[in-house]
């Protein structure tokens, strides 16, 4: 299973109730919004995919199904801005 895990170095901060963030490798702002700032904040602990999911699902009214394919496409967005790295299961890190 691969893990996700936050890339250090990025400044995040609570704007009435949504997460913004500048990447300062980038110089790039980005607005996480309510539930994307959630999910930062819950790999802010390395975590799988299936993890996240299974607490988001337990916060969330949404069905398993909707709620990972929600995941997987932001998680892929936050890969694509070097945010996050993915690595597999005892394997070197890599870009979602």
């Amino acid at each position: 299973m691969a893990t996700i895990r936050q890339v250090p170095g990025n400044i995040v901060s609570d704007m009435d109730g949504e997460k913004v963030m500048l990447n300062v490798q980038l110089g790039k702002y980005f607005n996480l919004g309510e539930i994307g700032g959630r999910v930062w904040e819950l790999i802010g602990h390395p975590m799988t995919v299936e993890t996240l999911v299974d607490s988001l699902t337990a916060e969330y009214a949404v069905d398993r199904d909707t709620c990972e394919a929600h995941v997987r496409s932001f998680l892929a967005q936050l890969s694509e801005q070097r945010l996050i790295t993915v690595s597999a299961a005892g394997g070197p890190d890599e870009r979602a």
